[in-house]
């Protein structure tokens, strides 16, 4: 199946380990496209839910297929979130094409972008990460229940229904926390130079521009694979959001290699792609030292 070839692709908030996640639309996705750079820009595993009891296949599989598109030549850059803050100890690591970090910048086509998660604009969770984690635990549950409610909708014939997106929209902090986070982010890009500023975090994807006295940028969120299923796109010098329920141009689905694979085959593949890699390193080291 011939692959879309674009520049960059950014994903967010994809909360592996947890109920709301859309693993297999997510590796859908990411089997119908062949970017330059992936971006993932945190909350990709959530790590304050981790639980051993849950983890499927499918949320492997997504592991799975990042390291295989970084095996195959795409740059992927894993920027820390909230729910993956573990991972910041390691931020300034690369293992070939997989790099590990707090923040990116980017020169795209005489333009700067600014990508990060966007966590460091939540008083909640700097001030009170327990209530934040206690937070997350309702947020998956709502989800959850979410998922109930829609199977009969979808069972009765009638279009699914949001509770979240209905309280984010209807509870007026909710709407003006948003609403201060998009503006924080757009002034201190402006502030900083920057003419595009990329985040994710709130689940909320967007494209728009923001404009002070100071001066003007593009602020970009790319969403989330909870609820709205989105993507951030660059190619041909412009943005776009991807919507997956929306903008499917064909049935794309997961490779076959990936859908047919048990759990350990799965442990077992990434396992052979690590060892491949510490092997082409040595070969390196050794015939740079000859």
């Amino acid at each position: 199946m011939k692959k879309r070839k674009i520049d960059i692709a950014v994903i967010s908030d994809v909360h592996l380990g947890t109920h709301g996640c859309h693993a297999d639309e997510l590796i859908a996705y990411l089997s119908s496209i062949r970017p330059t750079k992936l971006i993932l820009n945190g909350d990709i595993v959530d790590i304050w839910q981790f639980s051993k009891r849950y983890f499927p296949t499918s949320h492997l599989r997504v592991i799975k297929k990042i390291i295989s598109m970084a095996s195959n030549g795409t740059e992927v850059y894993y920027i820390t979130g909230n729910h993956d803050e573990t991972l910041r100890k390691f931020a300034g690591t690369s293992v070939g094409n997989f790099h590990v970090m707090n923040k990116l910048v980017l020169e795209l086509d005489g333009r700067k972008a600014w990508f990060f998660h966007g966590d460091v604009f939540d008083v909640s969770i700097q001030k009170a990460r327990i209530l934040a984690k206690l937070g997350g635990y309702g947020y998956d549950l709502l989800i959850l229940i979410n998922r109930f409610i829609n199977w009969c909708l979808n069972k009765m014939g009638r279009e699914k229904y949001s509770i979240s997106r209905r309280i984010k929209n209807g509870v007026k902090s909710a709407v003006r926390y948003i609403n201060d986070f998009e503006r924080t982010a757009a002034d201190l890009a402006i502030e900083n130079g920057y003419d595009y500023v990329i985040c994710g975090h709130i689940h909320q994807p967007k494209k728009e521009i923001y404009q002070n006295k100071n001066g003007k940028t593009i602020y970009l969120n790319s969403g989330d694979w909870v609820e709205n299923l989105t993507a951030l796109e660059y190619s041909f010098k412009r943005w776009k959001i991807y919507r997956y329920n929306h903008d499917k141009l064909s049935p794309f689905f997961a490779d076959e290699e990936l859908k047919s694979m048990n759990m350990n085959e799965l442990i077992s593949s990434i396992i052979d792609l690590k060892q491949e890699k510490a092997d082409t390193r040595e070969k390196d080291e050794e015939s740079i030292g000859d």
